[in-house]
């Protein structure tokens, strides 16, 4: 058996010579969550015309040099209809928010400094030139690239597509990442329990995980302790990009998944991996596809997850893999760890993090609760409270 792999090596071998997904067309209404394919540029000019910033009057800046000064009110602007004449010396035009700003007018005095009656404006203070309004290209030009490839799109940014004139956007299609979980004790979720049995919790978890991460889940029936189930198993998610299986990746006698996957042609290249929960992680590729074999531990196999099959999903959609860490404030001493890399469930509260009680990896309750992974190095010296310390926050 293999000797145990840092995480650093582990997540490097994982990673590479992966090729980001095909892209696909899809509308702006649709490109919430996805990633894009290349960068985007502005198909307009914005604001396309010099636009006023308030409601008020346009004016040339020289003719109020001296307020108050009486102007006489020769037209309207307002937004989607503007004044076609030109304000003149001694004239102004009544305006509004997103208006162009007419001809001859260098400046726009807000309508709470100027009083109007019998179609003349007294303004009341001096504004100087270019005074509350928006600019021609104030915001972005033609031709400008404003979101890179690889860019998350999320509301802000399919705003910013929609007002660069875009309808449909170039993407990354979603990694479709086929789900396994395998052992004779497991039983669906609510379904009823024979004895010895347990339910199968890690896949609904982990479909959820892999949406928010920019793939697609598709969950097989559980495979049994049987060559012929597991077979037939990773048969059927043949056509997915990612195959997760989940458990059986030990050395029991009735750990038979990476018997299984070997015997359907796949090749390993990490085995073990010094760190907890998690030890017994195994990666690989079966033909064009990438294995990853997750421990059967619930919160070991989500652990697992973030730090693998995150940055595995990042790579195939075109974006960084996620693998910065936050840093917080120890709320409490934390003892001296051992030779594994330990990944501590945490949660951060009035600025510190505290381990929580229980760091047992059968324990979903305990990571349901926590809000971040707190990462305590190999042979790391006991540390006090207040000792910083880095951690994972937990947005899945």
């Amino acid at each position: 058996m293999p000797q145990p792999i840092p995480v650093d090596e582990a997540l490097a071998k994982i990673l590479a010579y992966v090729e980001p997904v095909a892209a696909e067309i899809v509308s702006l209404l649709d490109a919430g969550g996805r990633v894009l394919a290349a960068d985007l540029a502005a198909k307009l000019t914005q604001p396309p015309f010099d636009a006023s910033a308030m409601d008020g009057y346009a004016v040339r800046a020289a003719d109020i040099a001296a307020a108050p000064a009486r102007l006489a009110v020769i037209g309207e602007a307002a937004a989607g209809h503007g004044f076609a004449g030109t304000v003149g010396q001694g004239q102004a035009a009544r305006i509004f928010t997103g208006a162009p700003v007419p001809a001859g007018a260098d400046a726009v005095v807000v309508q709470e400094a100027a009083r109007e009656a019998d179609g003349v404006v007294t303004v009341l203070e001096v504004v100087p030139p270019g005074a509350h309004i928006r600019r021609r290209g104030y915001d972005f030009r033609e031709g400008e690239n404003m979101l890179g490839a690889g860019e998350t799109l999320n509301a802000r940014k399919i705003m910013l597509a929609a007002a660069m004139n875009h309808g449909s956007l170039s993407v990354r299609r979603r990694p479709v990442v086929a789900v396994l979980a395998t052992g004779d004790e497991l039983a669906e979720p609510a379904a009823e329990l024979r004895a010895g049995q347990i339910v199968s919790s890690v896949p609904a978890g982990l479909s959820a995980a892999v949406a928010a991460w920019g793939g697609t889940a598709d969950c097989l029936d559980i495979a049994r302790d049987t060559r012929e189930s597991l077979a037939a198993a990773i048969s059927a998610a043949r056509d997915a990009d990612i195959l997760v299986t989940i458990g059986g990746a030990s050395v029991g006698a009735h750990d038979l998944v990476q018997g299984a996957l070997e015997a359907a042609g796949a090749q390993f290249e990490v085995m073990r991996v010094a760190m907890r929960p998690g030890k017994p992680l195994m990666s690989g590729r079966l033909g064009r596809q990438r294995v990853l074999s997750l421990p059967g531990n619930p919160v070991a196999a989500l652990v697992c997850a973030r730090l693998f099959l995150k940055p595995l999903l990042d790579r195939m959609l075109g974006r960084a893999p996620d693998i910065t860490l936050d840093e917080a404030p120890l709320a409490v001493a934390l003892a001296a760890n051992g030779p594994r890399q330990h990944y501590m469930r945490g949660r951060r509260e009035h600025g510190a993090v505290t381990p929580l009680g229980d760091q047992d990896s059968s324990l979903v309750s305990v990571f349901a609760a926590a809000d971040c992974l707190i990462v305590h190095a190999p042979y790391a010296a006991a540390l006090d409270a207040g000792s910083v310390v880095p951690i994972i926050p937990l947005d899945f």
